[in-house]
Formats: C-alpha cells, structure tokens, sequence
C-alpha cells in the first residue's frame, strides 16, 4: 500500500435545509485497502460517497481523491475512478453487450468490454437484452460499467441491497477478486456480515458522524468479550445485578430484551437463569450468539441496525 491516502475528507459537512446529512465527518482509506463505510439507512453514507466521487458539493470540510481536489470538470480525475450506484437503470432494450461497450467508450483508457463481463460472470449474456435480466444480474452489469475503466478507485453504494443471498454472495466473490487484484474499494452497507467478509476496515457511521473506525475483528474486540447472551423477561431486573454475573461484561437493553457481552456463555447462563427465578422474571426468549459488528454498532449508538429499518419503513 501507498503511503499516502487514496480518499481524504476532513471536516465534511452536508446540510439539506435542517437536516445535517454529514456532520464534521473526518476520514481516510488507504491505496489498496476496501474500506466500508458501515450505518443504518439515512446515517449520511451515500452523501459521503457522492461528495468523494464529486457528484455534490459539500458546504464545509476538504476532500482529496487520489491526492487531487474536485476543480473544473473533474474530467481528468473521474476518468480514475469506477462507480456504482445504488441503483442504475438501463435501457430495457439494449442488449448486455451494447451497454458496456457504451460506457467503455467514455474512458480514454480501460479493459475490453468482454473482459468486464467476465469479471462479473456475465460473458454469456452478452447478446441478451437488458430487460431480460434479473435483479442480480442487473447489479453485475453495473459493476462491470464500473469496471470498464479500469479504475484505480471503486466506489460501491450498496451494491448487494435488495438481492437475493445467492446473487449477494456472487456480488461478494466479485469484490473479493477485485481486493485480490489490489483495488481500491469504498464500500457502503448496512449488511454486517457483508463488512465483516470483504473490509479490510470499517467506519461506523450514524447521524452523520464516524463512530468508532477499526478492523472488523479489532471493533468486535473492542467490545470485551466474544458473545451475547440476549433474554426477554416480564420482570424487570436490575442492571447493576446483572452486571455482578460471573463473566458479564457489559449490560445492555433493546426491543424489550437485556443484551449481556459476556466471556463464557457456559459460566453466566446458571447463574442468569438462577437470579431471573429469584426475581420471578421468567424468561420468555434466550439467544446466544458470537459478537459481531451488530452488537459494535448497537454499544456505540444505542440501538440496533434493525430497529432503525423498522422504524424507516414505518
């Protein structure tokens, strides 16, 4: 990797009307590296993005791309980078083939474009017309448009949102072939386990503002302990109890269920089920899992990544 940063933005501010989108973001990914950008839907992501890829102007902070500023047209730059939209609609009748030509022709330089569709598995569709695609196959061509410049930056918003999970683990075999190939990826998702598989590293954004930046492994680390033991009780017990269990590290409440970041699941369940029988608070619901960049998320902003769609879709 090269010492200096591919993307630089520093004290990034993006208002619309009173809604602070991104709020004195500071942020750097490295040559080389897939960078995630990790938040719920409306955490200031794709704004992030837009304003790295010199789509929107921001109205405070600086940003460098490949150790450049957005000036003029950007002609020269853009012709740098390759970028993915969170959704790209092509004409419906023209073929597979047409539409990545299409967008080879607009780089001075680049790969062929049969060369792009084998990238992403699609050389065989190459005479079909768009509108027989289907929703994962659409999301492979965008990438391959992204591809046809052969891009020293790539930038994927949310490139395996509203797939199936087979058509999002081809999207992921995709970017890690392109990792393999020493691509710079900045990727945004809400998916954790899709950060925690291809990102190098992750910026967890909410509201606009960098959370806590790490490694995957470092950020769950950081939590104390390797699992989460979840319990639903109709009682209420008292945190401070729950925190003098053997091997509880933290104690946390969300959607009614107690949340306890604990060391070893086998030495804190007897005494958990003792204490909840003593307080006659019976538990309706009990789940154990590994810590993950979920539980990361939901120490550092109260609340869960699920909790937040919920309430959007509402």
């Amino acid at each position: 990797m090269s010492a200096s940063p591919a993307l630089v933005c520093r004290g990034l501010v993006k208002r619309y009307g009173d809604v602070v989108a991104v709020n004195g973001l500071d942020l750097e990914v490295r040559r080389g590296e897939c960078f995630g950008l990790l938040g719920p839907n409306g955490a200031g992501k794709t704004t992030t993005v837009e304003i790295l890829e010199g789509l929107t102007r921001p109205d405070a902070g600086e940003v460098e791309v490949l150790g450049e500023r957005w000036v003029g047209d950007g002609i020269a730059l853009r012709a740098r980078l390759g970028i993915q939209l969170q959704e790209t609609r092509f004409p419906d009748k023209l073929r597979v083939g047409e539409v990545i030509a299409l967008f080879r022709s607009f780089y001075p330089r680049g790969i062929e474009p049969e060369q792009a569709l084998r990238r992403v598995a699609l050389q065989e569709k190459s005479s079909a017309f768009v509108r027989t695609l289907s929703g994962g196959q659409k999301q492979r061509l965008s990438l391959a448009c992204a591809l046809a410049g052969d891009p020293e930056v790539l930038f994927l918003d949310e490139p395996s949102t509203g797939l199936d999970p087979a058509s999002r683990r081809q999207i992921w075999a995709i970017v890690e072939d392109l990792k393999a190939r020493g691509r710079t990826i900045l990727l945004t998702t809400h998916y954790m386990e899709e950060a925690a598989r291809l990102c190098d590293r992750v910026g967890i954004v909410d509201r606009g503002r960098l959370l806590s930046l790490g490694t995957p492994a470092a950020l769950v680390a950081s939590l104390g302990a390797e699992h989460v033991v979840e319990v639903e009780v109709d009682a209420e017990i008292a945190e401070e109890e729950l925190m003098g269990l053997p091997g509880v590290e933290a104690v946390r409440s969300a959607q009614g269920a107690l949340r306890l970041t604990v060391r070893d699941v086998a030495r804190v369940l007897p005494p958990l089920l003792a204490l909840c029988a003593a307080r006659g608070a019976a538990p309706k619901r009990l789940a154990t899992h590994h810590a993950s960049l979920e539980d990361v998320f939901m120490a550092l902003a109260g609340r869960t990544l699920q909790t937040l769609a919920d309430d959007e879709a509402a």
